[in-house]
């Protein structure tokens, strides 16, 4: 494919976007809860994952707000891919409708609303929308995160500055994001390293907004997603005071050639000085 001509957003700008982006998450987030889930259909793609009517209403919510705000910004949407132009060496907008496909199928309430900002290859703005919880997470990388509880009718919110959390020590546990839907065995020897670490069991990208909150230490994954399942809560966390690497300690690159849009492994710190 071609390279994406664009634009890059500095910080400034990102800051500048961050409430109507935050405006389209609360309202694809809203659409999301309006859907009856006893009675939706659920079709599986290619790659045997979920999709249902809630991931499309919402990619479209996000997909005709963004031409709207920011239309001269390519957009890779997990639901639209085969759109992807790719390497994207500016900026562009990095969106997961609805991650956690699985767990709103099952009636659980721990899935999101992914929104990123990438410039340069590196997560400049991230929103992370939990409807059902009620909650948004949201950042700039160099200005700040915080969380937001927002009416289920996205109709009003209430903002509070969120900061990782300093690891206690040699003497304190770990607390561990880790996910409900997906194990590995790098990451269970990964977690087994960490001698008396407490695990929290959780879905989707609420495992990186428990990290930035300062609720857990880490949340590793140590084998492949996909750039739309990390680059928001990537955001959030760095914005948040934490930092992103693989398990090399080298920083992760997003928008590039790689193949099928996978991350091939991931660890968010909350506490950068513990970072290996």
């Amino acid at each position: 494919m071609t390279e994406t001509s664009g634009v890059a957003i500095g910080r400034d700008a990102a800051i500048a976007l961050i409430e109507p982006l935050t405006d389209l998450v609360a309202q694809a987030g809203a659409a999301i809860l309006s859907i009856d889930r006893s009675g939706m259909r659920v079709e599986g793609k290619s790659d045997g994952s979920p999709v249902t009517e809630a991931d499309m209403a919402a990619d479209r919510i996000i997909a005709e707000g963004l031409k709207k705000i920011v239309p001269h910004i390519p957009t890779l949407s997990e639901e639209r891919t085969h759109l992807a132009e790719r390497p994207y060496n500016h900026s562009f907008f990095l969106i997961d409708p609805l991650d956690g496909t699985q767990e709103f199928v099952k009636g659980r309430d721990e899935f999101t609303v992914n929104l990123a900002l990438v410039t340069h290859g590196q997560p400049l703005l991230g929103i992370v929308g939990a409807p059902a919880l009620g909650l948004i997470w949201r950042g700039v990388v160099g200005h700040g995160a915080e969380r937001l509880l927002v009416t289920k009718d996205a109709s009003a919110r209430a903002a509070q500055p969120i900061r990782t959390r300093p690891h206690p020590g040699p003497t304190g546990a770990w607390i561990v994001a880790v996910s409900r839907s997906h194990g590995d065995k790098r990451t269970e020897a990964f977690i087994a390293e960490r001698p008396g670490a407490i695990r929290q069991i959780l879905g989707s990208a609420v495992k990186f907004c428990r990290v930035a909150e300062g609720g857990a230490d880490i949340y590793p994954r140590l084998s492949p997603t996909c750039e739309w399942d990390v680059a928001a809560g990537h955001a959030v966390v760095t914005a948040a005071g934490g930092k992103i690497t693989d398990s090399r300690g080298a920083p992760l690159r997003f928008g590039e050639a790689r193949e099928d849009f996978l991350v091939p492994e991931f660890i968010a710190w909350g506490d950068p000085s513990v970072a290996q």
